[in-house]
């Protein structure tokens, strides 16, 4: 006897295919509500970062009556290095340091061939006094000379996506130092911009929303004013040039096109 069984094939039928959908926008809804929430966290964590940093310093100053990195006598404290002011190869292991000059600024001291490394042993002084947490090397991280050479090994890192921390003295008052920086006397800063070797964080870490807002809740949401300046133009702020100190944020505009400097 011979039977004929209809043929089974096998598939989804459009009720399953809908609720495969359904689960699949589900998924990429979570996806993304996800990393919205993660951004925000991250953009919650740098005012926090700033207001720590700018009382760690406070603090230092009441304490040892100097700048960290600029304080004259910081071998007194914590002995001093095997190599001052210390290159690439020579970075602290341990407390051990190099005193600044003591003139009120973060600075440089002749960029490529430095004399000192006061941006650097900024954030190794701060670490020593048990103002920060972290360990740093106070050298700088690249040969080609300062601005080239912050990264995690003498700077903080920001819980903003590659974000490093930079601490150092400018002055921008003529706007012949840096284009790309509202014409003021960036005398005590930091500077929050993004890592992107051999590069020193002038890279763009944000959009202009993004600043606005941590400008906002730190300072006065104003671009080219207070303690907080953004990046001239760039899609970040409306200014053609660094004299423009009416500039608003660029707040239609998409992508990472901003970076901040901090005073303090």
């Amino acid at each position: 006897m011979c039977f004929n069984y209809p043929l089974r094939r096998n598939g989804f039928s459009l009720v399953e295919l809908s609720i495969v959908l359904v689960i699949l926008g589900l998924l990429a809804g979570g996806v993304l509500s996800g990393q919205s929430l993660i951004r925000a966290a991250e953009l919650r964590a740098v005012s926090t970062e700033y207001s720590r940093y700018v009382a760690a310093t406070y603090s230092f100053r009441d304490k040892y009556f100097a700048l960290p990195g600029d304080i004259t006598n910081a071998t007194s404290f914590w002995g001093t290095s095997a190599n001052c002011p210390g290159t690439l190869a020579q970075g602290s292991t341990d407390k051990t340091t190099c005193n600044g000059d003591g003139n009120g600024l973060i600075d440089a001291n002749g960029l490529t061939s430095p004399t000192r490394n006061e941006l650097f042993r900024f954030w190794q002084h701060l670490a020593n006094a048990g103002l920060i947490e972290g360990s740093y090397n106070g050298v700088l991280a690249d040969p080609a000379g300062y601005f080239a050479s912050a990264d995690v090994t003498n700077s903080p890192k920001s819980k903003l996506g590659t974000g490093i921390w930079y601490s150092g003295s400018e002055d921008n008052t003529g706007g012949t130092s840096n284009g790309a920086m509202f014409n003021y006397n960036f005398s005590t800063r930091f500077f929050l911009g993004g890592k992107n070797p051999p590069s020193w964080p002038s890279i763009s870490l944000m959009s202009a929303s993004e600043a606005w807002n941590i400008d906002t809740k730190s300072d006065d949401g104003q671009a080219g004013r207070g303690k907080i300046t953004a990046r001239v133009g760039n899609n970040c702020t409306s200014a053609a040039t660094g004299a423009d100190f009416a500039a608003t944020y660029s707040l239609t505009q998409s992508g990472n096109n901003c970076f901040l400097n901090m005073m303090y």
